[in-house]
């Protein structure tokens, strides 16, 4: 049986395709695209899906969504009233989408791939839950659930076993960590949705002198974990920022932008924020252990991608074991709404066998040696072709002399991490590695830590990591003292600690001695596993530095042609693509800007542009004929001309009907969203600002939900969002 699995809409679209309850293949809209955290229905990611299996639309059985859109349309019009009459904006250019797409996926399904079967609607913290506890090697487990916002949740915990994952207890929009820290992140000048990771490498360059008054001031912390934000300080409910004037007054300094220099208090900043969330994890860990009595824990949602956090619950909260998924962001509760199908609704049994179910997380798309060919052909290069001995040996000696390549091998990675099929590789002991690889390569700032990748079976001689295994490189632990070097550090402070030499693998030690490692067996990453053998072999050291495999704002490459463009736009030395080995070509200057993705032209002589000018002429025809007839006057015989043309034109010069045609329909287009926004002013006007005034009056707004120092703790039951778990369509 095949269960299709989407999530779309909001930010980092995706789709999996279950076969009996096991993954066959998983991707993000963004890689195909190009388009970073695409948001769009993951038209092309279902493609691959359905062609990963060999099978049709026809052949899906039951389609899940990651969260339920009545509910969560329900929340956002809640907000709006909140805040009116303040965000019309925002009302006048989200609600046409929410009618267009959010509340009619079922539809869009159907239109989009031609899917007939039935849909169903998990929620989306059951969704964060089923992809974290389902996939991971445990019968049974705490879950731990956190991100932005789903529906309502903020925040969830629960229990997995067997075949089914129960939440139990939530915090409630607008209280949410995902958001805390995503308005630090805009706060210090960093994108909101991919800035996130910037805020958590800053930190340790700073010291933690705003903890009191982010403690005193902005959230109110329980012993257990649970937490309310100070909401005049905020403004993410408006739509336009997360933060109001007021909250860079708390710091003293107003704002960075993007482009401003980083300063002591930014370091310091950071380093708070990362220390609360810390903190907060740690507790609903202790919290989370005392409610199930589990001895390990899963973690989904995007906060769970923190892996300064993740390395402190493994480190020293209550559980002995810590699976976190690998897509912990909103493209793998696409993963999980299809095993809430499988599991939940169908009831089917849990086939896990104490293994990890995600596969290494290589769920994308792999191409062969015809097709990493021609696309080195389409750009006129030409490259050695080696044995995969032979390619790895070859790679480990040019790593070992200082060059810094792209590996592209195998299939894609599904989540944020390059785990050795999209990954651009250097070796770790260089001391001027990482701001080789930063600026030269990448085009990023300098300050940005690089993850090691070690041979699972050295891990231990590199680095304390509790239990030995971190496959999914989202746990950042110490590197072990035997390692470290003596480093003196002093009159230095923030940032001017950047490239002090701080142990034998510096180019990944970050500037606390800590790194994000990731394991590798032979078993789940069987390329990668080779190359670090061999360059083991070279230089005695299991270890590399790995990076994702693209350029500063842009996804990870997907296809040859992806890597081929990212490669001579960056400063890479080499590239291997499957078993080619290219040399960077003689003349070839970085950019640090990929081109954008060919454009595929409109044909001109389409039948669409054809027909267009036929209908011109049989109106002319039709207009002339019922306004007078062929009586020969400059009316019928300027209405004949017309027709005359129309079908010339349609013949020798399609492409000029095509323009002409789609000139039109951008302008019918403009017209028409333009009347839908003035609609959408009208209902805000009219209908939002009132009720908020009323709801206001009835004290039953959003932001009435203020901090309580007497309350003991803010976790809340699970409410019941619908009369079913899920609900077909």
């Amino acid at each position: 049986m095949y269960i299709l699995g989407v999530s779309a809409f909001y930010h980092d679209s995706a789709a999996c395709l279950l076969r009996d309850g096991h993954i066959v293949a998983a991707a993000q809209e963004e890689r195909f695209t190009r388009r970073k955290h695409d948001p769009s229905f993951p038209a092309n990611a279902i493609e691959y899906c359905l062609a990963e299996a060999g099978i049709s639309a026809d052949d899906v059985e039951l389609a899940a969504f990651h969260e339920k859109p009545l509910v969560k349309f329900e929340r956002a019009m809640e907000t709006f009233q909140a805040i009116a009459p303040h965000g019309m904006g925002a009302f006048v250019r989200g609600v046409p989408g929410w009618f267009q797409e959010k509340l009619r996926f079922a539809d869009v399904l159907r239109a989009r791939i031609g899917y007939r079967g039935p849909v169903i609607h998990a929620s989306h913290h059951e969704s964060h839950a089923a992809s974290a506890f389902f996939l991971s090697p445990y019968a049974e487990a705490a879950v731990l659930t956190i991100d932005g916002v789903g529906e309502w949740a903020t925040n969830a915990l629960g229990h997995g076993s067997g075949n089914r994952v129960v939440l139990q207890e939530e915090l409630r929009f607008p209280h949410s960590l995902g958001l805390l820290y995503s308005a630090f992140t805009q706060y210090l000048g960093f994108r909101v949705n991919g800035g996130e990771y910037k805020v958590m490498g800053l930190a340790p360059y700073g010291e933690p002198t705003h903890v009191d008054t982010i403690l005193g001031r902005l959230v109110d912390l329980k012993p257990d974990g649970s937490y309310r934000l100070n909401m005049p300080y905020f403004a993410f409910l408006k739509g336009e920022s997360t933060v109001e004037e007021s909250f860079g007054a708390l710091f003293g300094a107003p704002p960075r932008g993007q482009e401003d220099a980083l300063e002591q208090i930014h370091l310091d900043v950071a380093r708070s924020i990362q220390e609360i969330t810390n903190e907060i994890l740690l507790r609903q860990a202790s919290h989370l252990h005392a409610l199930t009595g589990a001895d390990a824990l899963c973690m989904s949602g995007g906060v769970a991608l923190n892996s300064v956090a993740n390395g402190r619950v493994l480190r020293e909260g209550p559980f002995r074991q810590v699976w976190i998924q690998p897509a912990a962001h909103d493209a793998g509760s696409a993963l999980g709404a299809a095993l809430v199908a499988w599991h939940h609704h169908l009831d089917q049994p849990r086939i896990s066998g104490g293994m990890d179910g995600m596969q290494g997380a290589l769920l994308g798309p792999e191409f062969d040696e015809r097709e990493c060919e021609l696309a080195l052909k389409a750009r006129g290069l030409e490259a050695a072709r080696l044995e995969p001995a032979a390619l790895d040996a070859e790679v480990a000696r040019r790593l070992s002399q200082g060059e810094v390549i792209g590996w592209f091998q195998g299939r894609m990675e599904f989540g944020p991490r390059a785990l050795g099929s999209r990954s651009i590789l250097a070796d770790p002991r260089g001391e001027d590695v990482q701001r080789q690889v930063n600026q030269r390569v990448k085009f990023r700032e300098g300050f940005r830590p690089f993850a090691p990748a070690v041979l699972a079976e050295e891990a231990s001689s590199w680095f304390d990591l509790p239990g030995g295994a971190s496959p999914y490189m989202l746990f950042v632990v110490p590197v072990t003292e035997s390692r470290r070097l003596v480093v003196d550090e002093t009159g230095l402070e923030g940032l001017d600690r950047l490239h002090l030499k701080r142990s034998e693998i510096p180019a990944v030690t970050h500037v606390d001695d800590s790194a994000r490692v990731q394991t590798v067996t032979a078993s789940a990453h069987p390329r990668l596993h080779a190359l670090l053998q061999a360059f083991k072999q070279e230089t005695g050291v299991g270890v590399l530095l790995n990076t994702s495999f693209n350029l500063r704002g842009e996804p990870i490459v997907c296809t040859p042609e992806d890597a081929v463009a990212s490669f001579l736009a960056s400063g890479l030395d080499a590239l291997a693509l499957g078993p080619f080995l290219l040399e960077r070509p003689i003349g070839a200057e970085p950019t640090g800007k990929c081109p954008p993705p060919p454009v595929v032209p409109i044909d001109p002589r389409t039948n669409a542009a054809r027909l267009f000018g036929v209908s011109i002429a049989a109106m002319a025809l039709v207009t002339s004929h019922f306004s007078g007839g062929w009586d020969g006057s400059v009316r019928s015989v300027l209405f004949a001309s017309v027709a005359w043309v129309a079908l010339l034109v349609a013949v020798v010069r399609p492409a000029w009907l095509g323009r002409v045609q789609r000139g039109l329909e951008s302008v019918v287009r403009g017209f028409l969203r333009g009347l839908v926004a003035l609609m959408a002013a009208g209902v805000y006007l009219q209908v939002i600002v009132p009720l908020g005034w009323i709801r206001r009056r009835g004290g039953r707004d959003l932001l009435e939900q203020k901090v309580d120092p007497e309350c003991a703790s803010y976790w809340s039951p699970v409410r019941g969002i619908s009369d079913n778990y899920t609900r077909m369509y």
